[in-house]
């Protein structure tokens, strides 16, 4: 079953893609056929964001998943909709569609996507949720560069 989240913010935006060079899958992990997979932009420079997303790349069906380091690659594998500055503000994922979301709904996204937070990401994935979750984050994006 495949869930959609709108970002919280209510912009989900669209964007062609364009095949691959090798050189670029190289620097993307887990990419077999990255335009149609559920993408993860993570900071990579943030040693409490690394431990994080090691923790998820770690569990059951995380294989599933591209992750990419938005701190150490090209700006050309964020897509035209994400800028690096961006993508290292906050957490960001990419649908199976192309959709960019963004903030608490990222996660939520991540966690319905993993078999063992699926249950979670669907409850955090409520309208209800967000709007609690959201603020939380924001209030977190402002102490994180304490640990950057």
């Amino acid at each position: 079953m495949l869930f959609r989240w709108i970002d919280i913010t209510g912009i989900a935006v669209q964007f062609g893609t364009v095949p691959m060079s090798q050189e670029r899958s190289s620097l993307m992990s887990n990419t077999l056929d990255s335009e149609n997979r559920f993408t993860v932009y993570y900071d990579g420079a943030c040693p409490l964001c690394s431990k994080e997303i090691a923790t998820y790349r770690q569990a059951r069906g995380a294989d599933d998943l591209s992750w990419v380091d938005a701190a150490h690659c090209d700006a050309d594998l964020l897509g035209e909709d994400l800028e690096g500055k961006a993508a290292l503000a906050r957490m960001h994922v990419r649908d199976e569609s192309g959709r960019l979301i963004s903030g608490a709904a990222a996660f939520a996204a991540i966690w319905a996507r993993l078999p063992k937070t699926r249950w979670l990401g669907r409850l955090m994935g409520t309208k209800p949720a967000l709007w609690l979750l959201e603020p939380a984050y924001s209030l977190f994006l402002k102490v994180r560069p304490l640990w950057r």
